[in-house]
C-alpha cells in the first residue's frame, strides 16, 4: 500500500495525507528485480471445474514454445478448468479422423483438444487446433493460424481464449496484457507482460518513481505519472514506437490519469488551483476543463464503461469515501458507507459494480460493491492490498499485495473463491493495470 494511504487514517494530518494521495506520491523499497517471467500460484479454486484434456500438438516439440503446454496452463490457472489425464494413448491424434472415441470415452475424457504445428517453406508456422466433444463424437470448434515463430506464444493464448469462451460462454483474457511498476536496485521500471506474467519487458525506467499506469481503451498507449523532473507529471507512452508525450505538467501536482471509454479524453487530478481537484482534457493534452469544484480533496477518477458517470475518491464528508457524478460535471453523491476509509474505485466491465480498497481493523483489502447497493463484500485478507483492476471480462481482479515482506501481484475472482499470487525471484511489484481485450481475437 502506498504510504499516503496508510497515513489517511490518522486524525492528525489526514487532509494533508489525502493531498499526497491526490498528488500521487509513492515510496517503494525492495531488493533488486530482474526482468524474469512471473509465475502464478493458485491459492483457491472453483469446485465446479470443467475437465479438459489438452493433447500434445503434432510437431510442437521442434519449437521453443509448446502450444499445448501454454494452453493447458492458461486454462488451469484460470481456476475454472482442471486437467484430465488420459494416460498413455500412444501417438496423440492431430486430426479428427485420428481420434479413437472409444479409447477416450473409457478413460473418462469429455473435452479433448488436438492440434498441429507445421513449418512452412516461407519460415512461418501453420498452427491448427480443434476442440472435440467425446460424448457427441464431433468437433465443437477449431481454428487455423499462420504466424511467425515469435508469435507462437501469443497464438497459444488466443487458442486458450477460444476454448474458454466456447466452454464457459464468456470471453477469455489470456491474450491480454498487464502492466505494473517494479522497484529495481536504483530505479523504477514500468513493465508490460502477458496476462500470465510471461514475456515481460520494461518500457520505461528511471531513478525517480513511476506510478498510476492506465491503459488506453485500444491497448496501444499507457498513461502514467513520472517524478523524473522532481514533480509528478502525467505522460502518455506509445507501445508501438516507444514515443511519449507530456499530457499534464501544470503548476503543482499532476496525477491519477484515467481514460474515457472511447479514448478521446482523460480525467486527471491537478492541484494547480490549490486543493486537488479532478479535471478532464483531450487525449492530446488540449481542451482542459475542471470537473469537480469543492474545497475538499477530489482524486482517483474512474469512468464508467458507458462514459456517462465518474467514480472518484474524496474526503468531502470528513473521511476518504467514494462518490459518483455525471462525467460532464454536476452534483456528486456518496456511494460507499461501510467504514471510514474507502478509496481507489474501479468499474467492472459491465458497469454493474465497482471494486475498491477498504480499510478494516488496520488492514487494507479489496472489496466489491454492486452499484446502487450500500453493502461491500471483502474479497481479500492481506495487510496492505492496493491498486485493484478488473480483468476485461470481469471475472478476476488484479491487485498489489505483500508476501514475505515483498510487494507482489495477486488476483482474486469476482466471487472471492479463486485466489492467485504472481511470484518472481525477488523484487517489489506494485501498481498493476489490466489491459483491454485483444482486438485480433
Amino acid at each position: 500500500m502506498p504510504i499516503m494511504l496508510n497515513a489517511l487514517h490518522a486524525s492528525a494530518g489526514r487532509r494533508q495525507a489525502l493531498r499526497s494521495l491526490g498528488a500521487g506520491a509513492l515510496a517503494l523499497a525492495a531488493p533488486g528485480f530482474a526482468r524474469a517471467a512471473l509465475t502464478i500460484e493458485i491459492i483457491g479454486g472453483n469446485s465446479n471445474q470443467i475437465p479438459i484434456t489438452i493433447l500434445p500438438f503434432g510437431n510442437e516439440e521442434r519449437q521453443k514454445d509448446k502450444v499445448s503446454e501454454i494452453v493447458q496452463a492458461d486454462l488451469v490457472r484460470s481456476g475454472w478448468f482442471r486437467s484430465h489425464d488420459v494416460g498413455n494413448i500412444g501417438k496423440p491424434p492431430v486430426e479428427p479422423s485420428d481420434v479413437d472415441w472409444r479409447q477416450f470415452g473409457t478413460r473418462g475424457a469429455t473435452n479433448i483438444v488436438i492440434g498441429n504445428v507445421v513449418e512452412r517453406s516461407d519460415g512461418k508456422l501453420a498452427v491448427r487446433f480443434r476442440l472435440m466433444d467425446v460424448s457427441k463424437q464431433s468437433q465443437r470448434t477449431g481454428f487455423s493460424y499462420t504466424v511467425g515463430v515469435e508469435q507462437l506464444r501469443a497464438t497459444a493464448h488466443k487458442i486458450a481464449d477460444v476454448l474458454y469462451e466456447e466452454l464457459t460462454g464468456e470471453a477469455g483474457v489470456f491474450s491480454t496484457r498487464i502492466c505494473y511498476v517494479v522497484k529495481a536496485p536504483e530505479r523504477f521500471e514500468l513493465q508490460v507482460a502477458d496476462a500470465d506474467g510471461g514475456n515481460a519487458d520494461f518500457i520505461l525506467a528511471h531513478r525517480e518513481p513511476i506510478i498510476s499506469p492506465a491503459w488506453s481503451p485500444d491497448g496501444t498507449r499507457i498513461a502514467y505519472v513520472s517524478f523524473e523532473r522532481r514533480k509528478p507529471i502525467v505522460f502518455v507512452h506509445s507501445l508501438a514506437d516507444g514515443s511519449r508525450q507530456v499530457l499534464a505538467n501544470f503548476e503543482g501536482a499532476n496525477s491519477s490519469p484515467a481514460w474515457s471509454p472511447d479514448g478521446s479524453r482523460l480525467a486527471i487530478t491537478l492541484t494547480r488551483d490549490g486543493v486537488a481537484q479532478i479535471y478532464v482534457m483531450a487525449a492530446d493534452g488540449s481542451s482542459i476543463s475542471r470537473l469537480t469544484n469543492s474545497q475538499s480533496i477530489d482524486t482517483e477518477a474512474a469512468w464508467s464503461p458507458d462514459g456517462r458517470t465518474i467514480l472518484f475518491t474524496s474526503d468531502r464528508g470528513g473521511s476518504p469515501q467514494i462518490y459518483r457524478m455525471p462525467s460532464g460535471g454536476g452534483n456528486a453523491e456518496r456511494v460507499t458507507f461501510e467504514g471510514n476509509y474507502n478509496v481507489t474505485p474501479r468499474w467492472s466491465p459491465d458497469g454493474r459494480s465497482f471494486c475498491f480498497i477498504q480499510r478494516n481493523s488496520g488492514r487494507y483489502n479489496v472489496a466489491v460493491q454492486e452499484l446502487g447497493s450500500r453493502e461491500a463484500v471483502l474479497l481479500t485478507d492481506g495487510r496492505n492490498d492496493s491498486s485493484p483492476t478488473f480483468a476485461p471480462n470481469g471475472r478476476r481482479i488484479l491487485y498489489a499485495s505483500e508476501h514475505n515482506k515483498r510487494g507482489v501481484l495477486a488476483a482474486v475472482s469476482r466471487d472471492g473463491r479463486i485466489k492467485q499470487r504472481f511470484s518472481d525471484t525477488g523484487g517489489n511489484i506494485r501498481e498493476p493495470a489490466w489491459g483491454p481485450l485483444s482486438k485480433s481475437r
